[in-house]
């Protein structure tokens, strides 16, 4: 049976026991062929085993009794389907893929679960910020401009009388300063900018984010590299895309050491465009990866949470999709996929 499914193109491992299955198993499967007698135990009990520890698979009974009672014990331990041994090819096949067609089933809505736990916090933010704009905006401003007119008299006191008193101010300004900008974040989601869509050429635009960034590369240690291209043009708007790509950036700078190396990158596939960053920082865990795009999730020690929401949020505007995954340099990639206005070369 190994042999025959490989021959299909299936990956397969084996195992000969239910200790050697359940050992196996966190390594991940999508189907899992279990005969019903093992020589250390029944595969009616090791199926709900093997289904605890791999909620998305499924499994699949094999048994020489074409009794109900087998049916039964399938359908009790949880297995989707269950042959009669032995089993012919076609049918085995067919089992096969069906039970595959579930699997993807199972991933498909998990994938819609956490749009739909995604669009609610997103709704969420839209009705907090339509409560809390003014009432925090007002006296945001008022700070401000008192800490304008503190500053202009401690400016009037003698060079050595400044600078303790310069320090502390200028700290608070800064803090008034993140926290304007945290609620521009919400803003952006409570209320989006009308789209206007025009073909944007990738070069100038990979050119102008690495201009932008450029100082802090260097204050940081980092080297930022633009592959060469010519002649890509994407369908989108430039100050969005130019805000994803800085955004993307700012964070790969942030997540690699001195001596590293941060690149831009872009492809034609089809009628898209992918643009990519890459980093050579530590990269992203496969278990955070799921929920860097939600609202309010965040790796970092402060922050909104709500960066990379907006990214998405600017790419899904755009018709695109956007991803994480290991990169070529070692860290993260992420892959911005928007479609392309025209391709010339």
């Amino acid at each position: 049976m190994k042999e025959l499914l490989e021959d299909q193109g299936y990956a397969v491992s084996s195992a000969t026991s239910c200790a050697g299955a359940l050992e196996r198993a966190p390594s991940g499967f999508d189907v899992a062929l279990v005969d019903i007698r093992l020589p250390d135990g029944e595969g009616t009990r090791l199926a709900p085993q093997l289904k605890a520890l791999v909620p998305d698979g499924e499994v699949v009974l094999l048994t020489g009794l074409g009794m109900l009672e087998a049916a039964v014990a399938a359908v009790h331990a949880g297995a989707c389907a269950y042959l009669l041994k032995p089993c012919a090819t076609p049918e085995l096949l067919v089992t096969l893929e069906q039970a595959l067609r579930q699997v993807r089933l199972h991933r498909e809505k998990q994938v819609l679960a956490r749009r739909a736990q995604v669009t609610e916090k997103l709704a969420a933010v839209g009705t907090l910020t339509a409560g809390l704009t003014h009432e925090i905006r007002n006296p945001l401003n008022a700070a401000v401009l008192q800490l304008t007119v503190l500053e202009r008299r401690v400016r009037r006191l003698e060079e050595a009388a400044q600078g303790p008193l310069l320090e502390p101010l200028l700290l608070v300004r800064d803090e008034i300063r993140r926290l304007d900008h945290i609620l521009e974040d919400f803003l952006q989601f409570a209320r989006p900018r009308e789209f206007r869509s025009a073909a944007v050429a990738v070069a100038p635009l990979f050119e102008r984010v690495g201009g932008l960034l450029a100082w802090q590369a260097e204050q940081r240690g980092v080297a930022l590299e633009v592959e060469p291209l010519e002649g890509l043009e994407v369908w989108g708007e430039e100050e969005r895309l130019r805000q994803v790509l800085l955004n993307l950036a700012l964070n790969a700078l942030e997540a690699t050491p001195p001596g590293g190396r941060v690149r831009f990158s872009a492809s034609a596939h089809g009628g898209d465009v992918a643009l990519c960053v890459d980093d050579s920082g530590p990269g992203v865990p496969e278990d955070v990866r799921g929920r860097l795009f939600e609202p309010f999730f965040t790796t970092k020690a402060s922050g909104s949470g709500l960066g990379l929401s907006i990214v998405h949020a600017i790419v899904t505007q755009h018709g695109g999709t956007l991803q994480v995954e290991d990169g070529p340099l070692g860290g993260a990639r992420f892959t911005v996929r928007v479609p392309a206005a025209k391709l010339v070369g």
